[in-house]
């Protein structure tokens, strides 16, 4: 029964003649290890194939859907993180095999007459292979291929005559947008694709054309491609699997950072590993001359490699050809090196690392959170954080008198003298009853940096606090837990529940005789002097709003306002930036809960 069906296909096909064809190909010298670089480059574009077109059914080209879609594939779609590591970390290891196979090449001499269309295609392979990955680092729009494909397209303006128009041509516009990735996608998915099976083709026909150049001395005597040779390419090709499967599986797929935001800034963005060389070369031509690191340099590179065949047909050429590519290898590798080192002693690059880290972490966060992502995109997850945001606008806005926990909000140390308030804590029970100690009232962390340093208050806490009873203490506890529940903070709502009947004799105690406090502040329907902030709904969400937007207002400092600007009034920052300052200030955002996170 299958013989016949065997003939019959054969008949139409010629498939015997074919098979033998390629399985009984004669290989000059037998079988070799170093022959085993195309096959493994083959299997690897195979992968990428393959796993290219089962993303491309999980993936949404467009500005507000290619990081929503690749989260999905990462996150959500079973087995996605998996189909997405193979497809990553194969990319990485054809620019490894790529070049051992050029070694392999030039060593053997295989660019030879008559294989120099033959080399020339697998030079041009390598481009386009590094293209593929190029392109393909923007497609999820995140915050790492967003800011590094800028920077590398930003080159193109630098090609003379034409440099603007073909950034423009690239980009789809003047700015980077929609345009832009469904552009790169075009790139990465179609044509790019296209050109690397028609040259593979070319390659493969070629190859088999002039059969294979031997490495000398011949140690053995010829042998057919099968089963020796077929055989090592079977194991080199198993090899290269097992090491995408375990950097697939030791890495849970591949790396995807936070949404791409134009509006931030992105300083520990970087080229992938194999251009890192390039990024270091152009340090070394700044200004004007980056044309000549980015532009020059790098084209008569290539032309001295294209005519490697012409330049190969003597000895000492051939000679000049493997020393040329072993010095730009070392090259290479130096200039990589010293990228990565350079980054490692930048303290800005490393803050700028975990910052991304943290914020790759949020997001993800968020977008699992009950709310989901938003119609907006998710740019707007971080952009409307409290957690992200607040420390952020408090560096620029209040770290140059405040301090958080001693830091400007986001663990970097200030060198200016803290001129006003730490505040950590604010709104919670410890942080009130440090205030109201008098050997911490006019410490940096509170008023010591303040006109208030030698105020109303701090006299009231260093003279009258201090000489309180053990009753009058546990009623100015009570006052403290009462003045704290004003704030109605999430992290302590469960004490404030417990302590009910405290707060509420708290609450009396504010306006009685024996604390004084209504004698500056106002509480409640209790009018107070007016030279203190008013205490009703004190440390709220509300009330840190008001502050924020204008402590000159009357019901704070008033006139007697120490350098606070009016940060609403003034349109310093909006009411969207005030509330994410105060929710921050409050510890008021979304945490995933221990069955989410799972």
């Amino acid at each position: 029964m299958i013989r016949p069906l065997l003939d019959w296909l054969d008949n139409r096909t010629g498939y015997r003649s074919l098979t033998k064809e390629a399985l009984f190909e004669n290989i000059p010298g037998g079988s070799r290890w170093r022959y085993v670089w195309g096959s493994t480059l083959t299997f690897g574009l195979a992968i990428q194939f393959i796993t290219g077109v089962f993303l491309w059914m999980g993936y949404s080209a467009s500005s507000q859907t290619a990081w929503e879609s690749v989260y999905y594939i990462q996150h959500e779609m079973m087995g996605g993180w998996f189909l997405r590591g193979l497809h990553h970390w194969t990319a990485q290891i054809m620019t490894v095999l790529l070049v051992l196979h050029l070694m392999q090449v030039v060593i053997d001499g295989a660019y030879k007459a008559p294989r120099e269309v033959n080399f020339w295609f697998g030079v041009i392979l390598l481009q386009l292979v590094l293209a593929l990955s190029l392109t393909g680092y923007l497609l999820p729009w995140d915050q790492k291929g967003y800011w590094a494909t800028k920077v590398a397209t930003n080159l193109m303006a630098l090609v003379p005559i034409i440099g603007d128009d073909l950034q423009k041509i690239v980009i789809g516009g003047s700015d980077y947008g929609h345009h832009t990735i469904t552009r790169f996608f075009a790139l990465h998915a179609g044509i790019l694709p296209a050109a690397v099976i028609g040259l593979v083709v070319g390659h493969i026909y070629l190859f088999r054309r002039h059969g294979i150049t031997p490495a000398k001395p011949l140690r053995k005597k010829d042998e057919f491609f099968w089963p020796e040779q077929v055989l090592k390419d079977a194991i080199a090709c198993l090899a290269v699997l097992a090491t995408v499967m375990f950097l697939t599986i030791r890495f849970h797929g591949a790396h995807l950072s936070s949404p791409a935001d134009p509006s931030e800034p992105f300083s520990a963005a970087r080229p992938d590993w194999y251009f890192m060389f390039l990024f270091q070369l152009l340090k070394y031509f700044p200004g004007s001359w980056e044309i000549l690191g980015a532009i020059i340099l790098p084209g008569l590179v290539m032309l001295v490699i294209f005519l490697i065949p012409y330049i190969g047909k003597w000895e000492l050429g051939h000679r000049f050809n493997i020393g040329m590519l072993v010095a730009l290898l070392a090259g290479v590798g130096l200039l990589t090196y010293l990228a990565i080192a350079e980054d490692n002693r930048n303290p800005m690059y490393v803050a700028a690392v975990k910052q991304a880290v943290q914020d790759e972490k949020r997001v993800i966060e968020l977008a699992k959170a009950p709310a989901g992502i938003p119609s907006s995109g998710a740019v707007t997850l971080l952009r409307e954080d409290p957690k992200t945001q607040g420390p952020r606008l408090f560096v620029r806005n209040c770290a140059s008198c405040h301090r958080y926990d001693g830091h400007d909000g986001m663990g970097v140390a200030v060198n200016d003298p803290q001129s006003a308030s730490d505040l950590k804590n604010f709104g919670t029970r410890q942080w009130l009853a440090g205030l109201l100690d008098p050997a911490k009232v006019d410490s940096a962390h509170y008023f010591g940096g303040t006109r208030f340093k030698a105020g109303k208050m701090v006299q009231f806490v260093k003279r009258d606090v201090a000489g309180f009873t053990p009753e009058m203490r546990t009623q100015l506890y009570k006052v403290v837990l009462a003045l704290s529940a004003e704030a109605k903070l999430g992290s302590q709502s469960a004490l404030d529940a417990k302590d009910a009947s405290l707060i509420e004799e708290g609450k009396k105690l504010v306006i009685s005789a024996e604390m004084n406090c209504t004698e500056c502040h106002s509480y409640r329907e209790e009018k107070g002097g007016g030279t203190g902030p008013d205490l009703t709904g004190w440390a709220s969400r509300e009330w840190l709003v008001d502050f924020i937007s204008n402590a000159k207002h009357a019901r704070f400092y008033g006139k007697r306002n120490d350098r606070m600007p009016a940060f609403g009034a003034d349109h310093i920052l909006d009411q969207k930036q005030i509330g994410l300052i105060a929710d921050w200030l409050r510890g008021n955002w979304h945490e995933p809960s221990a069955s989410s996170s799972r």
